[in-house]
């Protein structure tokens, strides 16, 4: 299976356009936002549990990257409300599940098979954030490979100063600005090298998880 599986091409997918699909689990569904491969791909998908929904333990030999969204999203190590964000390194194996239901932001099989670290960050917590010009950065992971933040932004800044090589982000809140189009939020927008160079954030601000470094140049 290929959804935007041209890294080279920008990828926008509004909410509006949100095509939930059944996974191979009852109560667990997904939109899939790119994806090069079958049932076991490399994937970036926004995935629903329904409450009292779970998955069996499986493996992720390619790396999980997890970030809550609404409800709670739950495995073995703990409970995770809105706002959490998981890294689970190549290898590792968990038994997911919601009592109360949850939406999450995934991204599955693409981390370097050497990367080791488990990253659990709860990004309501104020401690988490720094100010950045008249916005605030809440850092999740730095690697050789790619770095990701949650950013919040005053209205109609800029979100970079010199121009990305490459860009992922969803809308978390408010609103983002690329050229005459406004994204709302639960858009996700993927795009290459100079395309985000000229994204600010909307009339009422913005909040977006984002992620860059990993699309190359």
């Amino acid at each position: 299976m290929l959804i935007n599986a041209d890294f080279t091409l920008p990828a926008i997918v509004s909410p509006h356009q949100y095509h939930w699909v059944a996974s191979p689990q009852m109560g667990v569904e997904r939109v899939m936002l790119d994806r090069v491969g079958a049932e076991q791909a490399r994937a970036t998908s926004i995935v629903r549990y329904a409450p009292d929904s779970r998955f069996p333990r499986h493996p992720h030999p390619g790396g999980e990257e997890i970030l809550v969204l609404s409800g709670t999203f739950s495995d073995e190590g703990g409970d995770y409300p809105a706002g959490w964000y998981l890294r689970n390194p190549p290898g590792s194996s968990h038994q997911p599940s919601s009592a109360e239901g949850a939406i999450i932001f995934v991204k599955l099989q693409q981390m370097p098979a050497h990367e080791q670290r488990h990253v659990r960050i709860d990004t309501r917590a104020p401690s988490n954030w720094y100010r950045q010009g008249v916005g605030e950065v809440c850092p999740l992971f730095h690697g050789e490979y790619e770095q990701v933040c949650l950013m919040r932004l005053a209205p109609g800044e800029a979100l970079f100063s010199e121009r990305p090589q490459g860009v992922e982000l969803l809308v978390l809140e408010g609103s983002i600005g690329a050229d005459c189009a406004l994204h709302e939020r639960g858009s996700w927008l993927r795009l290459p090298a100079d395309e985000g160079a000229h994204l600010f954030a909307g009339p009422q601000g913005g909040t977006v998880y984002l992620k860059t470094g990993h699309l190359g140049c």
